[in-house]
């Protein structure tokens, strides 16, 4: 994979058959997006679990923060990494290690590492880089919708099932039957 673009299918499938997500280089600060993306996350049903060493113990978006991924204690999904491609290859290593492996290995908007990239795949998993999931999961559901920016896969029309608060939908909606 060239990993110049994505197929809409191929992130779909990733978001949709993930639960568990490390976010490695959580912030503390609700103002830095890798909070936001952890926040966020968690409200749309996945299990994220922040790992920050210099925040270790403390909680992120309400939850708790491990200081590496071999200290997270459930298997985990995907891999969403919020920090320099310089730091890749590391971070790939401890990926390596965790039994069962991961099945994704995700790269934040401006990170992309080609050879990390490649042996990620090497070893089985599957890879995006350069993208954000939050940025994804709103794009492909049709919530950033309405934020006004055009999603390519939403139409103006206002879904019909609008619930009390904050509209959140889901990847595998099904439009509204017309009658």
């Amino acid at each position: 994979m060239t990993h110049d673009r994505y197929d809409d299918a191929y992130i779909r499938d990733i978001l949709t058959s993930v639960r568990t997500i490390a976010v490695v280089g959580a912030s503390t600060n609700p103002a830095r997006p890798s909070f936001f993306v952890t926040k966020y996350l968690s409200e749309r049903g996945f299990e994220v679990f922040p790992v920050n060493p210099g925040q270790a113990g403390k909680e992120i978006a309400g939850r708790p923060v491990s200081a590496s991924l071999a200290e997270i204690p459930v298997a985990i999904d995907m891999v969403d990494v919020f920090r320099a491609a310089e730091h890749l290859p590391g971070v790939l290593d401890e990926v390596l290690t965790l039994v069962p492996l991961p099945k994704v290995l995700w790269m934040q908007q401006g990170v992309r590492h080609d050879e990390t990239a490649a042996r990620a795949e090497a070893a089985g998993m599957r890879v995006v880089m350069n993208r954000c999931p939050k940025i994804e999961y709103g794009r492909l559901s049709g919530e950033i919708g309405w934020t006004g920016v055009n999603s390519r896969t939403i139409s103006a029309k206002k879904p019909q099932r609008l619930g009390a608060g904050v509209q959140r939908l889901s990847l595998t909606r099904t439009p509204p039957v017309k009658k």
